[in-house]
């Protein structure tokens, strides 16, 4: 009898056994699908003036890339730098400026491999579409009461003008009719609202806004390449993703993006 009831004990215990070693494979089955079907999200911090065209690149990414989303900071590039020296969580950088760019390759946060110089852009002087100033040209700025451009220290956009307005022999003329802005779009903004008579602006953002109207091109002479430079935060937390996404930038079809929206191709 005592054989009998151990053998049926036994029975039992390696039933149960079996069942908890079923559970716990079932579990990991069921986790690892939970896993593959989570969403990565990642940052990207943009200068504000490309606004327009990564929305557009967004929307198709995520099409083409179901598990990955994609948010974006946009703001100033001297801003979104200071940011990301100072640890915040961002995957991919993506400049107005090389010197802001460069910053993060010399403090070791993008390896230099992991970026690149993908577009470029020309800076411009627009005015209120109704305006009645008889600005035509930038050394006509000194007919103007005010004038905004984005803070040079830390907007790109203001570092050309300042440039611009220096080679031409103007800074000191106007300097104290100067309104600066955070960002390039807020130079927008004052003018489409005709707080300003003038800004210096991208052609891009000028080309996003029926109520401006570009009177003048700067000659590229008078101020620093205007080039964009993209790159891989090397302390991101899904590098996988965030490579996926820079090569993206660089496709056939991302580029046609740029262009329609006025940047220059530099690849």
């Amino acid at each position: 009898m005592k054989k009998i009831y151990l053998l049926i004990f036994s029975i039992m215990m390696l039933v149960i056994v079996g069942a908890g070693c079923s559970s716990d494979e079932e579990k990991g089955t069921e986790k690892q699908t939970q896993q593959a079907g989570e969403k990565v999200e990642l940052m990207v911090s943009a200068a504000a003036s490309l606004q327009d065209a990564l929305n557009d690149i967004k929307k198709s990414f995520e099409k083409e890339n179901a598990n990955v989303e994609v948010h974006y900071n946009f703001g100033a590039s001297g801003a979104l730098q200071q940011q990301i020296s100072q640890g915040a969580p961002v995957d991919l950088f993506f400049s107005a400026a090389e010197d802001k760019f460069d910053k993060l390759v010399e403090e070791d946060l993008i390896e230099e491999k992991n970026g690149i110089d993908l577009v470029g852009n020309d800076l411009v002087l627009v005015v209120p579409k109704d305006s009645d100033k008889g600005i035509k040209s930038i050394e006509d700025l000194t007919k103007s009461t005010k004038i905004s451009i984005g803070t040079p220290e830390s907007v790109p956009a203001g570092q050309y003008a300042k440039q611009t307005l220096e080679k031409l022999n103007l800074w000191k003329e106007i300097e104290g009719k100067l309104v600066y802005a955070k960002d390039v779009r807020q130079v927008l903004t004052y003018v489409e609202t005709g707080n300003v008579d003038a800004g210096l602006v991208y052609k891009t953002d000028a080309l996003s806004s029926e109520k401006v109207e570009i009177v003048a091109v700067a000659d590229k002479e008078v101020h620093d390449p205007i080039i964009y430079p993209v790159g891989v935060i090397k302390e991101s937390s899904h590098p996988k993703e965030a490579q996926l996404f820079y090569e993206y930038l660089q496709n056939k079809d991302s580029k046609k993006v740029f262009e329609k929206y006025g940047f220059g191709n530099l690849n």
